[in-house]
């Protein structure tokens, strides 16, 4: 890292440390604030409104390192409305339509920009221009991620913590492939993230809000599009999707779990992945202590895979594939009834006996 960029993963670090207590007292004073209910796990009034300190931090190492300079003036107005979004919703609790709208918007003006997915190259085989499909792929894979963050925002440090493992795997691929400006969007991103993290972990003192959760959600969203989906191999369509292996894994099996329980998509629910974990009896700080470890297990997965031959990167994805199913029936994570691997095995192995 040169000395601009070390000054400014530290002043976003400090920055954020300093004005949370200040973002604080202001989201109770506005009403910006989590009250419990039978869906949620905290038990008093939270203050949320959290992702306005993680922005300023973002914003303050943004103008030091001379990102400013970079001619990313979308993805800023993006992150700007993104956040403005968020912040609007922790204050007045936005209908989910709103919200979606807004997300579109905002994935539309970054596509419109020219940062889209173009085509695939899948080994052996060719080329595959998605055509029209562009914007439409490039809109999708946003609004998707963004709402994937803003999912797993349900116990203290669990979002903020799974998201710094992602920017972090984010940044550490982009220095081994030497995009400085990935890297230093994710380095920024990442120290005012875990200066945030100082007061979300539990026990949290801040929740980050869908200010938090969405302009993580939008940022992590932009860096994968900017790094990854710009190179053309099948195995880079993949790479961020497994470095995003925790929000994807819950945001699929919620999905899963509500068609299967013939409940609309949109419900929301208590039956998460870190729901799930709690209800065996782990305590709150372990649960995300142990989805940190699943994150972190997708992400080496990731770096593994990106220089892995077609036959590795084929048994990573099994191999992946296989677990988050085994694990998602043993904890129940659609229901106590839908375990089709376990009654295979079962049925299997009975067979051989």
């Amino acid at each position: 890292m040169d000395k601009n960029l070390i000054i400014a993963v530290f002043a976003s670090f400090i920055t954020v440390l300093l004005v949370t207590p200040f973002v604080m007292k202001l989201a109770v004073k506005i009403g910006a604030t989590d009250k419990p209910n039978s869906r949620k796990v905290h038990t008093k009034l939270m203050p949320r409104l959290g992702g306005l300190a993680i922005f300023i931090g973002v914003a303050v190492g943004y103008f030091i390192s001379g990102l400013y300079n970079e001619h990313i003036y979308s993805i800023t107005l993006g992150g700007v409305l993104i956040i403005a979004l968020g912040i609007l919703d922790d204050k007045y609790e936005l209908s989910a339509r709103i919200k979606l709208a807004g997300q579109i918007i905002v994935a539309f003006l970054i596509a419109q920009s020219g940062l889209t997915i173009d085509f695939l190259y899948i080994p052996f085989v060719d080329k595959i221009d998605v055509g029209f499909l562009s914007i439409p792929l490039t809109i999708i894979w946003i609004v998707g991620i963004t709402n994937a963050i803003n999912l797993i925002d349900g116990l203290d440090g669990l979002a903020a913590g799974i998201s710094s493992i992602c920017i972090g795997t984010i940044a550490f691929m982009a220095a081994m492939n030497g995009n400085i400006l990935i890297f230093t969007i994710a380095m920024v991103v990442l120290a005012s993230t875990l200066g945030f993290l100082f007061y979300n972990f539990h026990p949290a003192k801040i929740f980050m809000g869908d200010a938090g959760s969405l302009f993580l959600g939008y940022i992590i969203s932009i860096l994968s599009l900017l790094g990854l989906y710009k190179s053309v191999t099948l195995f880079s369509f993949v790479v961020p999707i497994i470095i995003l292996g925790v929000p994807v894994f819950d945001t699929s099996f919620a999905i899963i779990r509500r068609i299967v329980n013939k409940k609309p998509i949109s419900a929301p629910d208590k039956s998460h992945l870190h729901h799930r974990i709690m209800a065996l009896g782990i305590s709150h700080r372990a649960t995300v202590l142990y989805i940190y470890a699943l994150g972190i297990i997708f992400s080496a997965s990731a770096l593994i895979f990106s220089k892995a031959t077609l036959w590795g990167s084929i048994f990573i994805i099994v191999g992946l594939l296989l677990v988050t199913s085994l694990i998602a029936e043993t904890i129940g994570l659609v229901n106590e009834r839908y375990k089709p691997f376990l009654k295979a095995y079962k049925k299997f192995g009975g067979r051989n006996n």
